[in-house]
């Protein structure tokens, strides 16, 4: 499937190299050394995504949604216990989600 323009878009934006490979084989929307950030546009996707995150390694880890998936999106990383930040795609918004 296509990503929407909106993810590119999201994507780009974020910091370090796009498409970067997790252990695990899976691949992260965008990648420093210390920071790993996925975007995620549909609900039905987003434990994959908090997933691909915990694998990373990264200590800084960012899951970015639209607003009506951040409470979605920050549920699901308290329930697979990842810290990190949930935010809006504008970047407008941000939730940190800290560790049990």
């Amino acid at each position: 499937m296509p990503e929407s323009q909106s993810h590119k878009r999201a994507k780009r934006k974020a910091p370090g190299n796009t498409e970067v490979r997790v252990p695990g084989g899976g691949r992260l929307d965008s990648a420093t050394r210390k920071t790993a950030t996925q975007v995620e546009r549909n609900r039905s996707s987003l434990p994959t995504s908090v997933k691909r995150l915990k694998s990373s390694g990264r200590p800084q880890k960012v899951l970015q949604v639209p607003q009506h998936l951040m409470k979605d999106a920050t549920a699901e990383m308290r329930r697979q216990n990842v810290p990190g930040t949930v935010k809006n795609m504008g970047g407008t918004k941000r939730q940190s989600v800290r560790k049990k």
